[in-house]
C-alpha cells in the first residue's frame, strides 16, 4: 500500500486491471485501516479515471453475492448519496412508486454514510426485514413488484470498509460504486449522481453495456431530481439539460426537500407521502423521479405520459400497496 500511496501522491493513475487488485486487496483485508483510509481520503481530493472507476466496479461485483432473476426486466433506481442534502428519501418512493405502476424493481440500497438517513434505515424502521435469500427475493418481486437488496448482505468483503466510511463521514469512491454493482445486474437503472463529471464517467462504462439507462444529476448538486433548478440527463439517446419549467413544473425551495434529522422522522416524511397525504412539493419531485425512472422502459413516451403513470400509482395507492404487501409478505 506504501507504494501505492506514493503513486497516487505523484498525481499518477491506475489501470483497470491495477484498480481491480487494489480493491480486491482493500476487501480482503490485505492492507491495515490507516492505510486505507488515506487511500480512500485521497480519492476524495481529486478525481478518479474511468479506468480506475471501471476496475473498482469489477473488483466489486465479482466478490459480491449475485443473485439471478432470469426473465425479469428490472430496473435499479438509486443514488450515489454522498450529496450533503440531507434530503427525504426520494429516490426510495420513486421506487415503489415505479413497482405500483407495474414495473419490477431491484431496489440496491444502503444505510446513510455521509448523510443520516439511508434507505436501508428508512426501510429496517418501516418493518422491512433485509434478506439475500434468492427465492425469497423472487417472491418480493412476484407478489409486490420490488425487492430491496440491503448492500451489507451482497457485499461481505465491504465489512473491512464500513467502520472506516463511518468514521471519515464524507463521500468516498465507494459512494460512486453502489449503483454500478447491484448483484442482480439489471437491465434497466434510473442513477442519480453527485456531479456532472461522475455522470459522464457512468456514461462512459454504461456505453459499452447493453443497459438502458439515465444519469441524473442536478446542477446545484443533488444526485436526484429536486427542482430546486436545472439538471441534466445522460441516456442511451445522448445528453439533455431540462429546467423545471420545461417539463411542466415550478422551482421549488431546498427547503421543501428537507429529511429530518433522525431515522425516526425519515420515516415518517416517507409514510406520509407515500400514503398519498404528501404536500404537493413532495408529490412532484417523487413523481418526477419516478417519471423519468419509467422512461428508462419507455423512451418513445414523452416525459408527460410517464408522469401519468407515476401519478395514478401514488394517488390511488398502488406504491403504498407494493409497500405494504413487501414489509408484510
Amino acid at each position: 500500500m506504501k507504494k501505492i500511496l506514493a503513486h497516487l501522491f505523484e498525481y499518477k493513475s491506475f489501470s483497470r486491471k491495477e484498480a481491480y487488485d487494489i480493491l480486491t486487496n482493500i476487501a480482503t483485508g490485505k492492507y491495515d485501516t490507516h492505510q486505507i483510509a488515506a487511500f480512500m481520503t485521497i480519492y476524495g481530493m481529486r478525481s478518479i479515471r474511468v479506468e480506475e472507476l471501471g476496475g473498482f466496479r469489477d473488483a466489486m461485483y465479482d466478490l459480491c453475492h449475485q443473485i439471478n432473476f432470469d426473465g425479469l426486466d428490472l430496473i435499479d433506481m438509486c443514488g450515489t448519496g454522498g450529496d450533503g442534502k440531507n434530503t427525504f428519501n426520494i429516490s426510495t418512493l420513486a421506487s415503489f412508486i415505479v413497482a405500483g405502476a407495474g414495473y419490477k424493481v431491484a431496489k440496491h440500497g444502503n444505510v446513510g454514510v455521509s448523510s443520516g438517513c439511508g434507505s436501508s434505515n428508512v426501510m429496517e424502521r418501516l418493518g422491512y426485514q433485509f434478506t439475500a435469500d434468492q427465492d425469497t427475493l423472487r417472491r418480493q418481486l412476484d407478489r409486490s413488484n420490488i425487492c430491496f437488496l440491503h448492500a451489507p448482505l451482497f457485499h461481505p468483503a465491504m465489512k473491512t470498509v464500513a467502520p472506516i466510511r463511518r468514521s471519515l463521514g464524507v463521500k468516498t469512491f465507494f459512494n460512486m460504486l453502489g449503483p454500478l454493482t447491484n448483484p442482480a445486474n439489471p437491465k434497466f437503472q434510473s442513477v442519480g449522481v453527485f456531479s456532472l463529471e461522475l455522470a459522464r464517467l457512468y456514461a462512459y462504462l454504461y456505453q459499452n453495456t447493453d443497459k438502458q439507462y439515465n444519469i441524473i444529476h442536478s446542477l446545484d448538486g443533488y444526485d436526484e431530481i429536486s427542482l430546486t433548478g436545472d439538471f441534466k440527463i445522460i441516456s442511451n439517446l445522448g445528453e439533455r439539460y431540462y429546467t423545471p419549467q420545461e417539463i411542466g413544473l415550478t422551482a421549488i425551495s431546498q427547503a421543501d426537500l428537507a429529511g429530518g434529522d433522525t431515522v425516526e422522522e425519515a420515516a415518517k416524511i416517507f409514510k406520509t407521502i407515500i400514503q398519498g397525504e404528501g404536500n404537493e412539493v413532495q408529490n412532484k419531485v417523487v413523481l418526477t423521479n419516478a417519471a423519468f425512472g419509467i422512461q428508462v422502459f419507455h423512451p418513445e413516451l414523452n416525459f408527460e405520459a410517464c408522469y401519468q403513470q407515476a401519478e395514478e400509482s401514488l394517488l390511488a395507492k398502488k406504491a403504498l400497496a407494493s409497500l405494504n404487501t413487501l414489509i408484510n409478505g
